[in-house]
């Protein structure tokens, strides 16, 4: 199964000398997908070797543009400044081929059904008190809920990524919103490896208070607020 790897992107020249070449070597297609970038991250990411598609802002009709200028039966969408952990695009093509699962009883190894999509556990690149008990409360919910977030490397089918519809066009939470309709479509997977991912949201505006702006959207999100609205909590739309 080929792989496709989808980078978003806006001013992200900075992270991406550190974040793309591991991509690049792992991916069988790599397309960065730039909402206008002002800086030199589309001369960066052509000059490391990536093939490069531009419009408008917006991370979730940037995925989609990406998505659809790649032929790979799979696609990751990797945020620019989030680097895969070894091994990563193995271990999507071994859960989305299916692969051995150990009944509890027996304690032998049992066919697994393939799965559609997933994502990973995920560490920042700070390694603070704060931010390692926040990575840890993000997994833990993950493990919970298989509702993964953006900058945990979504993986997905073409297949069922096309029965979806992609993503949401919205200014936040189409992350969210995604992995809510992946689940109830098929099967997902919460790969144990760990996407190291930035952590400078977190220390720009601190820890408690991100975390608390976030739980705050998600329950406003729930309760039906439009994600319009809520985008003027999360501050910068994307």
């Amino acid at each position: 199964m080929r792989i496709a790897i989808v980078v978003p992107t806006l001013n992200e020249e900075a992270t991406l000398p550190r974040t793309l070449p591991p991509a690049l070597a792992a991916a069988d297609e790599l397309v960065v997908s730039d909402g206008g970038s002002r800086d030199r991250t589309v001369e960066l990411a052509r000059a490391l070797g990536a093939r490069v598609v531009s419009g408008p802002a917006g991370r979730g009709a940037q995925l989609n543009r990406g998505a659809a200028a790649t032929s790979a039966e799979a696609l990751l969408f990797l945020h620019a400044d989030t680097t895969l952990p070894a091994r990563a695009v193995a271990a999507v093509r071994a859960a989305l081929g299916g692969g051995g699962a150990r009944d509890r009883e027996t304690s032998r190894a049992t066919p697994a059904a393939p799965a559609i999509g997933g994502a990973f556990l995920l560490r920042f690149d700070d390694e603070s008190r704060r931010l390692r008990l926040a990575s840890w409360l993000i997994n833990q919910r993950t493990r919970a809920t298989r509702l993964p977030l953006g900058d945990q490397a979504h993986f997905v089918t073409r297949a069922a990524f096309d029965q979806l519809g992609g993503y949401r066009d919205w200014p936040i939470l189409e992350d969210l919103d995604f992995a809510w309709r992946l689940r109830r479509h098929g099967r997902t997977v919460i790969i144990p490896q760990r996407v190291t991912t930035g952590a400078r949201r977190y220390v720009e505006l601190g820890v408690t208070r991100t975390v608390g702006t976030n739980w705050l959207i998600w329950l406003l999100f729930a309760a039906g607020v439009p994600p319009r609205r809520l985008a003027r909590l999360y501050g910068q739309v994307r």
